[in-house]
């Protein structure tokens, strides 16, 4: 009986993640932990922080891998995702490995997602949607601004999250796969991410502020000597329908190979499912 209690408690988590699917993703790339803090660079790291997107607009392109990943009563669930992403066209592309379902019988295919201003498509999405079509969603109506909906956090979305942080600290330099980076550690604000953030995010994190259990988010985040994001790991924390104690949800984002190519294109009309999806 606890087991399946249990079993069923995730099943509310995972509903209440998104509207369309419930994913979570880990990533792979830890940063060293014998680094020894050394001075702070020069710059305030409230400012440094808000500014952290224009560098990678600046860079073009690079490879991603995301995770989100979930813990409730004792069972924790971890997605991975990986691609690449064009910080200039706010495109990008990215396979989304599912876990197992909590029995542990289903091993799932891989889910392909594209990122695009304002929307979402997926591809092998399941539950009756034919293999060669295409899931669409429109990012703008989602609780959570498509932080945690689709699994994976948009890249670019995950760094103009910063543009709303209201204290940060630096921790001390370390090294990331091999990168000098600095480390730092501070809380942002949706709500003020929202109003500083670019055009194809202003509506998503305004409606994440909103659908979140609480607009602040803490966050650590490490920077490589161009002040590009080599890796960024948020906090969320949303309200399951099923129950009352907040959920928390890990998110992040491992950033590497800039410049990489990134070509992305969007479905046609004609290859959007335009059928009901059943819940699964």
């Amino acid at each position: 009986m606890a087991r399946r209690q249990q079993h069923w408690r995730m099943r509310g988590v995972m509903a209440g993640v998104g509207v369309v699917c419930c994913l979570g993703l880990g990533v792979a790339g830890c940063a060293r932990s014998d680094a020894v803090p050394q001075g702070a660079p020069a710059g305030d790291p409230v400012e440094v922080l808000r500014g952290a997107a224009e560098a990678l607009v600046e860079a073009g392109s690079s490879k991603a891998r995301t995770s989100l990943e979930m813990a409730t009563g004792g069972t924790r669930v971890t997605i991975r995702g990986q691609g690449v992403y064009d910080y200039r066209k706010r495109l990008g592309r990215l396979k989304v490995l599912l876990p197992q379902d909590p029995a542990g019988a289903t091993v799932r295919r891989p889910i392909t997602e594209l990122l695009a201003p304002g929307a979402l498509f997926m591809k092998n999405r399941g539950a009756g949607v034919p293999p060669d079509k295409w899931v669409r969603v429109d990012t703008g109506t989602l609780s959570d601004g498509n932080l945690v909906t689709g699994g994976a956090t948009d890249p670019f979305a995950a760094a103009e999250v910063l543009r709303g942080t209201r204290a940060a600290k630096f921790v001390g330099r370390t090294e990331l796969a091999g990168t000098k980076v600095r480390h730092y550690r501070g809380t942002a604000d949706l709500e003020a991410a929202s109003r500083a953030a670019s055009e194809a995010n202003r509506g998503p994190l305004g409606a994440a502020a909103k659908g979140f259990a609480t607009a602040r988010v803490p966050f650590d985040v490490y920077l490589d000597d161009e002040g590009r994001i080599r890796k960024v790991r948020h906090r969320f924390s949303f309200v399951n329908g099923r129950q009352d104690d907040p959920v928390g949800v890990a998110s992040t984002t491992l950033l590497y190979d800039f410049g990489a190519p990134a070509d992305v294109r969007l479905p046609e009309g004609e290859d959007i499912y335009a059928g009901r999806i059943a819940a699964e």
